[in-house]
């Protein structure tokens, strides 16, 4: 018995040994796989090897292959493009995970091609004097296509308005009412011209004065520098407009499908009535080219309009008297509009892929670049896609060949009808709102690449800053050998910070010009633009000159805008490079302090700028320095924090709170009562603004509104109590507990 019971436990203990044994080895193999992957942060080696793959030539025949035909949004040329992003992004050796289609239906304006919209002048028997081009001049075959869309002005109510011309500068509030004190605007016409007001505001201004009908053009000074002839000084010979050419665009205010404000844009979704839709024009509209504009402006009577009024023709622009001068051969003569725009219900498609996280799938880094044009659009937006296809090219290789998986998922999307107003992101952010803002990262937005060829431009948060720099430190500048592209940079555009001494300046995403409006402003997410850019110093054009015209084709961009497209492959690079860091650095790149000094450089704008009114209406501003104060606090110890914490070895638990804090940092400023006068606007920092004031935009326009308005003060105070808890509440999600 005893012989048997030693035998027993020997045998006992023998097993436990054996059992202890196998269950060490085999947890710490398992411990070991999970915790490495667990802990992996980006791989540099892997950064270098996209950097070096991202090929312009590829990026070229993108390019070539998407302006093949015109693809305005929800024509047959749409669907094409929808067919190619679909076939590049499922592609079995360099496509991504997945990709699919996202159908939404839309209210889009179109023009008629059975009733073009006319501009004429006409006497006083009806007698046609002078009729405006109806299409722009063909020098091409590109502009030759049957599928160009007439110049139109989007979502412009059809009409036939008759009436003396005046000129209205840019159409501004304030251009109106000098104009007012001099003319009677009751029935008139007014010709403005682009730039001061958004496309929309120039007949929304207009219509309380009684004008009856808005022209809208692109003066030679602002696009071209003051030059006018297609004989030697603009396209087809430099990047300049020719005097036909004519910004076509979005005349509405709001973003997003205007008969589904806050849903998602379904089959079976709730409609407003179209008679319920604002921030549109309440009056005709229509875009001219500026050979057309000059014929009508140096022909105006009346007084001489102030200097800043004046563009690049050579005549003297007048108010008109109304109407034209005496001694013209249009004297006594209308100006009449005949627009015959349509609106329509259609299906738009947002194209949408995905590569999924290997550790954080549930975790979403987010890549956007609207699809549509308004004509070819190898500009704008296409030098945007033809990145986005090969940055998916050079990155879904390497997935599919198992060299590479990112940490969190990476979200591409390829928005449709960007141009009737941002209407494919908008709605995708409302279908998918609560997923987006408890899961997504942060946004890169690459719309139009490349502008020119002299530097990059950023925008974003300042959290941002900090990822964008290293990125661009890593990528060499075009044609300029071993000088990288953020050396370049701070050379065009530089500020001194009070934390880093001279760095490139980073813009601010505060208005709504591309798709990156609902993420920021919405759903308050992390979100950068970025682009390559021309020099400043060196023309006043308000943007690349054949926007949105029909001269916006393959060979403008392969002979004046970026010839050789390395400019495009450095935004490839700098931009993929960002993405590759956010998708897999083991700690988010977003960086707290920065956020803290440009709210400390917003309130040391605003308090020498609104502190002694404000006291005389007994409203204190040390409710927002404290709160001011308290984020720089709070943004200091996180700081401190990630510093000193050896996260790699950490428990994954502690790595995810601080990249939750980070990720979730932004969302802290949405208030949904902010702006009950601005649509879909919920960050409290980064509003729109009309008061020209570099600091908050809300307590900006509520202070020059309260000197204005008597007894509005009050809503200075609410918007101070808004901004400091905004602030005070962020500042306690970067705290460590409760």
């Amino acid at each position: 018995m005893i012989k048997q019971a030693l035998i027993g436990i020997l045998c006992g203990a023998v097993a436990l040994t054996v059992g202890i044994l196998i269950g060490h080895y085999g947890i710490t193999k398992s411990n070991g796989s999970w915790a490495k992957d667990v802990a992996k942060d980006v791989d540099e080696s892997l950064v270098e090897k996209f950097l070096s793959e991202v090929d312009s030539s590829h990026i070229r025949e993108n390019l070539r292959e998407l302006t093949k035909v015109p693809h305005m949004a929800t024509t047959a040329g749409d669907e094409q493009t929808v067919q190619l992003m679909l076939k590049r992004w499922q592609d079995p050796d360099a496509g991504l995970d997945q990709a699919w289609r996202e159908e939404y239906l839309v209210y889009l304006s179109f023009p008629d091609p059975k009733k073009p919209n006319k501009v004429t002048v006409v006497s006083p028997a009806d007698a046609v004097l002078y009729t405006a081009r109806e299409k722009e001049k063909v020098y091409t075959p590109d502009q030759d296509d049957a599928e160009v869309v007439q110049p139109y002005a989007a979502y412009s109510p059809a009409g036939q308005p008759k009436g003396k011309l005046v000129y209205a500068n840019q159409g501004k509030p304030s251009d109106y009412k000098l104009l007012s004190e001099t003319v009677d605007l009751r029935g008139t016409i007014a010709i403005t011209r682009y730039g001061g007001a958004g496309r929309a505001d120039k007949a929304i201004n207009a219509a309380p004065y009684g004008v009856s009908g808005v022209l809208v053009y692109t003066d030679p000074l602002d696009i071209n520098d003051g030059l006018m002839s297609d004989a030697s000084e603009t396209y087809p010979h430099s990047w300049y407009m020719p005097p036909s050419g004519v910004e076509r665009g979005s005349f509405n205010t709001h973003y997003g499908d205007m008969l589904t404000p806050y849903l998602a844009a379904k089959e079976e979704t709730y409609r407003i009535p179209a008679e319920s839709i604002t921030g549109i024009p309440p009056i005709p509209i229509q875009p001219i080219g500026f050979e057309d504009a000059y014929k009508l402006i140096c022909e105006l009577g009346g007084r001489a309009a102030p200097d800043a009024w004046r563009g690049g023709f050579n005549c003297t622009y007048n108010f008109g008297g109304p109407g034209f001068k005496s001694t013209s051969a249009f004297n006594e003569s209308d100006v009449k509009l005949a627009i015959f725009n349509t609106e329509v219900v259609k299906n738009s498609s947002n194209v949408m892929g995905v590569i999924r996280g290997s550790v954080e799938p549930d975790r979403y880094v987010i890549y956007g670049n609207h699809r549509d044009s308004w004509v070819h659009g190898a500009i704008d937006p296409s030098s945007g896609t033809s990145v986005m296809l090969e940055l998916t090219r050079v990155l879904g290789r390497m997935v599919k060949q198992g060299t590479w998986r990112p940490r969190r998922s990476i979200i591409f999307g390829s928005w449709g009808a960007e141009e009737f107003g941002l209407i494919g992101s908008a709605e995708y952010t409302e279908q998918y709102f609560t997923k987006l803002s408890e899961r997504t990262v942060a946004y890169i937005n690459v719309d139009i690449a490349v502008f020119a060829n002299a530097t990059l431009r950023a925008s974003g948060m300042p959290s941002l800053q900090n990822v964008i720099f290293k990125a661009t430190k890593q990528v060499d500048a075009p044609g300029l050998g071993a000088t990288s592209v953020y050396d370049n940079w701070i050379r065009y555009a530089n500020r001194t910070s009070s934390a880093h001494g001279p760095i490139p300046r980073v813009g601010y995403l505060t208005g709504a010009g591309s798709d990156y409006a609902a993420f920021v402003h919405y759903l308050g997410i992390a979100s950068m633009d970025i682009s390559y850019t021309y020099d400043r110093s060196k023309t006043n054009a308000r943007i690349y000159p054949a926007y949105h015209t029909a001269y916006d084709t393959f060979d403008y961009a392969s002979k004046f805008i970026d010839p050789g497209f390395i400019s495009h492959q450095a935004i490839a690079r700098t931009a993929g490079n960002v993405l590759i860091r956010l998708a897999d650095s083991l700690v988010l790149p977003l960086n707290c302090s920065d956020y803290a000094e440009s709210l400390e450089d917003y309130l040391n704008t605003a308090v020498p700028l609104y502190q002694s009114k404000l006291q005389a209406q007994g409203i204190s501003m040390e409710p927002l320095k404290r709160a001011v104060a308290s984020f720089r606090s709070a943004a200091t110890h996180l700081d401190q924090v990630i510093r000193s914490s050896d996260l790699a070895n950490e428990t994954p638990l502690k790595v995810r709170r601080i990249n939750d804090q980070l990720m979730l940092l932004d969302r802290a400023f949405l208030d949904p009562l902010a702006f009950p006068d601005k649509y879909a606007y919920r960050h409290v920092i980064w509003a729109s603004s009309s008061a020209g004031k570099p600091t908050f935009p809300g307590l900006a326009d509520a202070f020059a509104n309260a000197e204005l308005t008597v007894g509005s003060w009050a809503r200075v105070h609410y918007h101070l109590s808004v901004l400091s808890q905004a602030i005070e509440g962020a500042a306690h999600t970067l705290a460590d507990v409760i």
